[in-house]
Formats: C-alpha cells, sequence, structure tokens
C-alpha cells in the first residue's frame, strides 16, 4: 500500500467523532498498522504535518489542522438564509459556518470556495466563519415545482428548501404546461441580489396533486433511477434461464426438511430472510438465518451487478418501489417465497441457554419455507390463536419469542440503544390519495425479527473481522460531548441531567426515566439528533447504538449493496481463499471501500429523503384537505426566534406557531432554557409541554404548516412596540374558517418497510 493510502486511512480515522489526539505510535497501535507497514505509515504522517492537513499538538500528538485561510467544499444552506460549509479537507472545527450575507449565492449541494477568518473565542475554543467568494460547481440545475401565472410573467414556485425563490420562465405553451401543473425548470440564470432566477421548462409532470405525480416529483427532484436498461434486464432473464433447481443444490446444506418461516409485512413483495431454530440435547439452541444468496445471480463486473452498484438501494416511496434489482429476481427466484426451494446463505449462531453466543458458523444453503406470516399473523399464534397453523410453526414461533427476549435482555445488559420514537402507517384509498394516517402495528414479532437480523449482522462481522480483511463495515460512531450541547440544555429544561462523561448506560437510564412521560418524544429525539448518522465505512469503529464492536450488514442483498458486497466476501471465505495473500489481495482495497461507502451513504440518504419528502407532501395535503381548522393535539419540539415547533399526535408531522400569530403578548425566547415566556401573561411554553393546536395553514411547496394555539382569542391588529431580549412579535388578524370534511373513500394500507439494521 502507498504512502498515499495511508494518507487517506490517518486522515479517515482521526476525523471520527471521540478521536482523542495520539502520537504517531500510538496511532499506528490504534489503526492495527503491523511491523511492515511502520514505514510507509510514518512515511504518510509526515506529508500529511509538511502539507498542513495534520497538526502536531502536545506531547507530539496527531490532530486534524486549524482550517486554512481558503477552503473548499459543500455548502448547505438554511431556510433562514445562512448556512455551512462541509470541507473536502476536515479540519478540527468541522463545518465553516456561512452568514446570510456572505453566501454568495450559493445554494444547498453547490461545491464553493470561501475565505475563512476568526470570529473570536467561545469558552476557550476558536471561532471561525466563512465568505463565499467562488462558486466552483453548481450541485442542481433543474428544479420541480408548480407552474403559476402571475400578472403578465410565468413563474415556477420550486419544492422543497434548496432554492427559496421563484424562477422566471417564458412561453410554457411549447411543452403545453398550464398553471397547476408540477413542471422541471432547467435553470439558465441563477438568482444573484441584483437579477430574479430564470429558466426553461424541459418537462411536464402532470397535474400538481395527482399521486402519480408525487412520484414522478420525487425521482427528478432526488434523482432517482427509472427502468432498468435492456442489458441488465437480459442479464437477470440469462440468470433465470440457467438456474437448474434440481441441482443447484448439490454443493450446498440441504435444509429443505427444516421448519423454515418468514414473517414481513402484509404488503411484503420480497422475501431475504427466513429463521429456522434448532433446541440441542446439551440445552444449547441453534438459531438458522438465512438470507436470499442474491450473489448466485448477480456476478461480480455484469450488467446486473454494475446497475446495483449505481442504485445502491431500493427505495421505498409510499405505495411505490424502485427496486435495486429487476423484479424477476427480488420477486422471483430470489425471494423466500413459501413452499418454493431457494439458495440461501445462512448463519448459525449456537446459544448457551442464557442467549450467550457460543460459536457460529456460515454456509452456502438450499431451504424450502414452511410458512409465509405476516407480525400480526405471528403474533397472533403466539398469543395462542393458532388457527390452523402447524404444530411445529406453532413450536417454533414460541420459541423464537422466548429466544429473542433473552437476546434482547443480553444486548440491553452490554449497552444497547433502544429509542421510544413513533411512527405511522399511511391509509391509502384506490387511486392513491392519502385519507387517513394511523399508528404502526407494535406486535413484539417486530422485535423478535429485528434482533435476529442484528445477530446475524454481528456474527457475520466477527468472522471477516478474524480474516483481517478488510470490508463494508456498518459504523456507528460514538457521540460527541453527550454532556455539553443541545441535549444538555433540552434535558436541563426538563429537569434531567446527563453526566459530562456520559455513556451508554447513562443514556439507557435517561431513557428508561422519560418512557411513557409527556417529554418523551423531544428527549428520544434529542439523543438522536446527538449522535452521528451510521454509516459504511471499512473502519473498525463499531455500532455505538448495538454496543456492537463489529457490525455489519448481511441480511438483506435484494435491497442493499452493502450487503451483497458481504456475501460475495463469504463466499471467498468458504472458498478458502481469505487465507491466501493472493485471495486476500483480491478483495476490494481500503480506499475503494472508502469510495464505495461514501457512494452507498448517498444513495441511501437521498433514498430516504425521498421517502420522507413524499409521505409529508401526502400528510400535509390530507390536513390541508380535510383538517384546516381542526384542533389537535401536540407536543412542543423546539422554539425559535420567529415560533414555537409542535408536532401534532395525530399525523406526527411537525407544524410552526408563528409569534405573530400568538396571542397579544410580547414573547420573550430563551433558547437556552427551551422556553417562550408571554411578558403580559406570564404564560410559558416549554419544550415537551403538551399542545391543543388549530391548523391554521398548510404551504406545499416549502412543506410547512401554520398552528395556533386552540385555547387563544385571534391576535388583534394593535402593535405594541418594544424590544425585549428574544423575539419581536408582531400581531396579524387570522380569520381562516374549518372547513367541512368530504366522505372517506375505499381505503387500503401502505406501510412503512421496517428498517432492519
Amino acid at each position: 500500500m502507498s504512502s498515499k493510502k495511508y494518507a487517506d486511512r490517518i486522515i479517515e480515522f482521526i476525523s471520527q467523532g471521540g478521536y482523542q489526539p495520539q502520537a504517531a505510535a500510538e496511532l499506528a497501535l490504534a489503526m492495527d498498522i503491523g511491523e511492515d507497514e511502520l514505514g510507509d505509515f510514518h512515511s504518510a504522517c509526515k506529508a500529511l504535518m509538511k502539507t498542513g492537513r495534520v497538526a502536531l499538538g502536545s506531547s507530539h500528538a496527531m490532530m486534524l489542522a486549524e482550517p486554512p485561510a481558503v477552503v473548499v467544499g459543500s455548502f448547505r444552506a438554511n431556510p433562514r438564509g445562512f448556512g455551512f460549509i462541509i470541507l473536502d479537507t476536515p479540519n478540527a472545527h468541522g463545518d465553516l459556518y456561512i452568514s446570510r450575507e456572505k453566501t454568495g449565492g450559493a445554494l444547498t449541494g453547490d461545491r464553493v470556495r470561501a475565505r475563512v477568518s476568526r470570529k473570536g473565542k467561545r469558552e476557550g475554543r476558536t471561532l471561525f466563519d466563512g465568505n463565499i467568494v467562488a462558486i466552483v460547481e453548481r450541485g442542481q440545475s433543474q428544479f420541480v415545482g408548480e407552474l403559476k401565472h402571475q400578472g403578465s410573467s410565468w413563474l415556477v414556485v420550486p419544492d422543497g428548501n434548496v432554492l427559496h425563490i421563484p424562477i422566471i420562465v417564458g412561453d410554457p405553451s411549447a411543452k403545453q404546461a398550464k398553471p397547476g401543473d408540477q413542471v422541471v425548470v432547467e435553470m439558465t440564470e441563477y438568482p444573484t441580489p441584483q437579477r430574479p432566477a430564470r429558466g426553461v421548462i424541459v418537462k411536464v409532470l402532470g397535474k400538481r396533486g395527482d399521486p402519480v405525480v408525487d412520484i414522478e416529483t420525487a425521482i427528478e427532484q432526488y434523482q432517482l433511477p427509472r427502468d432498468f436498461p435492456p442489458e441488465v434486464l437480459s442479464e437477470a432473464r440469462q440468470a433465470i434461464a440457467h438456474y437448474d433447481v434440481d441441482h443447484a443444490y448439490e454443493d450446498r446444506e440441504d435444509l429443505r426438511k427444516l421448519t423454515i418461516i418468514t414473517i414481513d409485512p402484509p404488503d411484503a413483495r420480497d422475501f431475504d430472510d427466513a429463521i429456522s431454530l434448532t433446541l440441542n440435547k446439551n440445552g444449547t439452541i441453534e438459531l438458522g438465518i438465512h438470507i436470499a444468496d442474491v450473489s448466485h445471480f448477480v456476478p461480480l463486473g455484469g450488467a446486473l451487478d454494475i446497475e446495483a452498484h449505481k442504485r445502491g438501494n431500493s427505495t421505498y416511496l409510499p405505495n411505490y418501489v424502485i427496486p435495486m434489482l429487476p423484479e424477476i429476481l427480488s420477486n422471483g427466484v430470489c425471494s423466500l417465497q413459501q413452499g418454493e426451494v431457494r439458495l440461501t446463505k445462512s448463519a448459525f449462531i449456537t446459544y448457551s441457554p442464557r442467549g450467550v453466543v457460543k460459536k457460529a458458523r456460515v454456509a452456502n444453503t438450499v431451504i424450502r419455507s414452511a410458512k409465509r406470516l405476516t407480525y400480526v399473523q405471528a403474533q397472533q399464534i403466539i398469543d395462542g390463536k393458532p388457527g390452523r397453523t402447524s404444530t411445529k410453526v406453532v413450536a417454533l414461533l414460541k420459541d423464537m419469542e422466548k429466544l429473542a427476549r433473552t437476546i434482547r435482555s443480553r444486548r440491553l445488559k452490554d449497552g444497547m440503544l433502544v429509542l421510544d420514537l413513533p411512527d405511522s402507517q399511511l391509509i391509502h384509498d384506490d387511486n392513491g390519495c392519502v385519507i387517513d394516517v394511523v399508528p404502526t402495528d407494535s406486535s413484539y414479532t417486530h422485535t423478535i425479527i429485528e434482533m435476529f437480523m442484528v445477530e446475524a449482522n454481528e456474527a457475520v462481522a466477527r468472522l471477516l473481522h478474524a480474516t483481517d480483511v478488510a470490508y463494508l463495515r456498518r459504523v456507528h460512531e460514538e457521540p460527541r460531548d453527550l454532556g455539553e450541547g443541545g441535549l444538555q440544555r433540552l434535558l436541563r429544561v426538563l429537569g434531567h441531567d446527563l453526566p459530562d462523561d456520559a455513556d451508554r448506560k447513562d443514556l439507557q437510564a435517561l431513557l428508561d426515566k422519560v418512557r411513557g412521560q409527556s417529554e418523551s418524544f423531544p428527549v428520544n429525539l434529542a439523543v438522536l439528533r446527538s449522535m452521528q448518522a451510521a454509516e459504511y465505512a471499512p473502519r473498525d469503529s463499531g455500532h455505538y447504538a448495538l454496543a456492537s464492536k463489529n457490525y455489519s450488514h448481511f441480511t438483506s442483498p435484494i435491497r442493499r449493496y452493502p450487503d451483497l458486497t458481504i456475501h460475495r466476501l463469504l463466499d471467498a471465505l468458504l472458498a478458502g481463499k481469505l487465507k491466501t495473500k493472493k485471495g486476500r489481495e483480491s478483495t476490494l482495497s481500503f480506499q475503494d471501500l472508502i469510495t464505495l461507502g461514501s457512494h452507498c451513504g448517498d444513495r441511501e440518504r437521498k433514498s430516504e429523503a425521498a421517502e420522507r419528502d413524499v409521505r409529508l407532501v401526502r400528510v400535509l395535503r390530507l390536513i390541508e384537505k380535510d383538517h384546516l381548522g381542526s384542533d389537535f393535539s401536540g407536543v412542543v419540539t423546539g422554539v425559535a426566534n420567529i415560533g414555537v415547533f409542535v408536532q401534532l399526535n395525530r399525523f406526527l408531522v411537525d407544524g410552526l406557531i408563528l409569534f405573530e400569530n400568538m396571542p397579544d403578548d410580547w414573547w420573550h425566547v430563551d433558547a437556552q432554557r427551551g422556553v417562550v415566556i408571554g411578558e403580559r401573561s406570564g404564560r410559558e411554553i416549554r419544550i415537551g409541554d403538551k399542545l391543543e393546536v388549530r391548523v391554521a395553514s398548510v404551504h406545499l411547496s416549502t412543506r410547512r404548516m401554520d398552528l395556533t394555539l386552540s385555547d387563544a382569542p385571534p391576535p388583534s391588529d394593535k402593535k405594541r412596540r418594544r424590544k425585549p431580549q428574544g423575539s419581536e412579535a408582531k400581531k396579524v388578524p387570522n380569520n381562516r374558517k374549518a372547513t367541512g370534511k368530504g366522505k372517506r373513500p375505499k381505503a387500503k394500507v401502505t406501510r412503512k418497510k421496517k428498517k432492519r439494521r
């Protein structure tokens, strides 16, 4: 490995959250650098110091350097005008703050160059901000929005929060676009303080509000893939044609006589995991997790593989799926359907009666699922309502529940964190419109499957870790400064506390303390936000939330490309190739895995953002249609200088009570305490408070909902001028009236696909 590649590994390692500066010799030990690699490692350290990317602190400890005078990175704008630059080269001070007047016309996603200046110090730490001096590359040239005709002008109002101003377009007749259509605009002139944005309509998606148009909007806005190329479909058909079910299992462990079941949501279309359980005479228990052997049908470097890599994952939008693999595979020979012979990769984990892992192994296997169950059906059987289910399946389910509870107890003891955040499912009518939002099913069978998948992922990661081969892990870094920042401030507001050196046990105690209380949601949300996002990377950093030292994704190769890479490594492991130097060298390098992990993480974030956006749009449209002027219960989730944020319990979406829509008073904002105080009335509204609120208006283009307090009269036109320390509140009338509710059409349920960690 060249010194340059070691340099990349060093920067990757010391950029991790929780890294403590250490000397080069200690760093080499922490990074598992072998003796034969030390020469190149130290050369890389010297090169990083010479180029200024790494600095030496006390005791020659290596750390990221302070930002240079000029930096380059990706800009992320805030709807309120300011933003941050995520730097290409990490430094000791993280993202660079850009004030509203120094953004230089940059939009979210743009690559920019900025000058860095010092702002002073706070709590002994130097603060920096930046001034964008050049836009190196635009991140987005096409925008999706609603076409409007205002006076003599045609405007497109963009959706989302990348661009907050309308785009002027010419005569839209060339594309037969009409007011109210959802269109795609190619930007021809980006906005500046002196001139507006201008563009050309390149595609008409259809009438805004149509459920199909919602999907088309998400595909365009988040650059999601569409149909598979012909060569990909052709290769998929060939893979099926060459599949000889009668001979495919000759070199595999034959598990067809074993009782194996699948448990999935009722609307699941692909079944990529199945479970078996064997009670041994010595009291041990062997859990079998059987995963669809996608790598058997998707050869490395072929058209299928290239397209799956490009997509990174399947995208699950409400009522619509964009698969990573063609459905003739994902819903066909790779789907573990009831009664069908299927090829699998199986992880076998043997437990003591107390749920302690004794040993684990993997094998190429062949199975036949005895029963396909939904979560609700499985729970009913466990609860004593088996119906006509076979006695073997009933016994298996009861044993599964017992083992899962034992595993969960052990993992909680080890420090696994369980967040209590409510979730919901959308009810669609036959036309795809959302007509209701209901809580998700909370059967314990969800936990059973989640525990087993976590155990399988961990077991496979341990096996690969023992080979000393770099592989794509699912990394969840330890949070930074749990005892400081927004989480600690919120906890003090709510009368709780965390030690300065808080660990997982402290977080567990906190979450247990607030469970079932009114402040449960804001506390759980704040804990989630205090953590770093999980990512795909080859570094050996463990999974913090799961209290796991080694963790990878193995259980969903149908819908996640990283899992497919793990399956291929298992093929090499089972063939004995990872025992030879030549075999190890044929695997992906550390740097290649960093690149792959970054790509897969980016695709995953886009898919999740698209899913959230479509869900939010459909829920807000339902509220706008049926619930304007209606009252709902909610929980205060945040306070800001513009108002109070409240999540509606009924819909699990946030709305904003602007101070100008609050009762006549001067509202003082104390962000440190998470409270707003009416100076005249003395009323206090705190994070975690339960409120009754009324829906005042919905703004679909910006994904915003305005609320008012249900128990307050509309604010008057009278204005009282003074300047409190927090926020100045304008008084404006609110004459919004409730709308009538229409007849509810026939409904069907669309469930959010349960993510298995």
